[in-house]
């Protein structure tokens, strides 16, 4: 069954699901590197991707945006020439109650409300100007670096700026 849109999960009024003892079948999270490039470099500015409002992102999602972030980087200024860090970490266990959806189902299921569901993905809970990911790179860098963030802020599902 495909996965539900991105805005069925953005916004949270429930305390988060993170008992990982009390659940059964816990869904991997897709990001499994933090830190990319060259940890030990001489890197004099830093850019910050930050959310405006609180929300979720899902594990798929930043998994995208570590990768076209990483992609661009290392093509345009090389591997050894910047410094990526992820600064947050999917938790948050998302549910869903599963439904028959094909025509004429409506007639065979009405569902439960407020049904509990069974763990479907990860997502990260994130606080309006919560750093996301960060990039040091040499000061004539900064544009290239700038792009690759703008690139990585479209794959998130809520707006977000670009910090020196």
């Amino acid at each position: 069954m495909p996965e539900r849109p991105a805005h069925c999960y953005r916004y949270f009024d429930t305390p988060p699901y993170t008992r990982l003892e009390y659940i059964k079948s816990i869904p991997q999270p897709k990001i499994t590197r933090f830190e990319y490039g060259n940890p030990k470099g001489n890197f004099n500015k830093k850019l910050t991707l930050v959310p405006l409002e609180a929300g979720q992102i899902r594990h798929n999602a930043l998994e995208a945006a570590r990768i076209i972030t990483t992609k661009y980087l290392s093509a345009k200024i090389g591997e050894n020439n910047y410094y990526m860090r992820i600064r947050v970490f999917p938790h948050h266990i998302l549910r869903e109650n599963k439904m028959m959806a094909f025509a004429g189902a409506d007639r065979l299921q009405d569902g439960m409300r407020k049904a509990f569901g069974k763990p479907v993905s990860r997502a990260a809970r994130v606080k309006p100007f919560q750093p996301i990911i960060e990039v040091y790179v040499p000061e004539d860098k900064v544009e290239v670096a700038k792009e690759a963030l703008r690139r990585a802020s479209s794959k998130l599902p809520m707006p977000s700026r670009i910090l020196e």
